[in-house]
């Protein structure tokens, strides 16, 4: 896994292949335990995350998904991220800046072909560009205080896959 050094990212991933059956790789994560985690896997998805009494407004989730398309190698993909409901919260903010922004637009254009003053759409526009940076930043602050967390859940699937042998193609 990588140090996750990339610094746009606001949910980062990684990917990590092993020597392994797939099935072997599945058996090992529904007999992982862990006191601070709570790891639910439907299928070839494992949903790590922490317990209640460890959760903060901040705390990220990890989602795992398991593949393998060759015989004796599988694929772990992984995906740090906020709670779901708040990551859902935090793109519809984006959304209603994004469509407000193209509606000011719209009418800003509209009024300038009519020769009419512009100046209140333009200032309207360029306080949706600062609460989207606003929101850019929000976003920067929680994966920040989350790193902590996150590097525990890395630090759980290094342990869960310390047993399997990694090939070097990680990204």
């Amino acid at each position: 896994m990588s140090d996750l050094t990339n610094e746009i990212v606001l949910r980062p991933r990684f990917r990590v292949s092993l020597r392994t059956n797939l099935e072997k790789l599945e058996a090992i994560f529904d007999t992982a335990t862990a006191n601070s985690f709570v790891i639910k896997r439907l299928d070839e998805h494992i949903f790590v995350k922490f317990r209640k009494a460890e959760i903060t407004f901040w705390s990220p989730q990890l989602h795992l998904e398991l593949s393998s398309y060759e015989e004796g190698i599988s694929n772990i993909r992984g995906v740090f991220g906020p709670n779901p409901t708040l990551w859902t919260f935090f793109m519809f903010l984006h959304f209603g800046v994004g469509t407000l922004f193209i509606i000011l637009g719209i009418f800003a254009y509209s009024n300038y072909s009519l020769g009419k003053d512009i100046t209140l759409w333009l200032l309207g526009m360029f306080f949706l560009v600062v609460i989207w940076f606003a929101l850019y930043a929000f976003g920067r602050l929680g994966r920040a205080k989350g790193k902590g967390q996150m590097e525990q859940l890395k630090q759980f699937v290094r342990d869960t896959i310390a047993p399997f042998e990694r090939i070097n193609n990680e990204s």
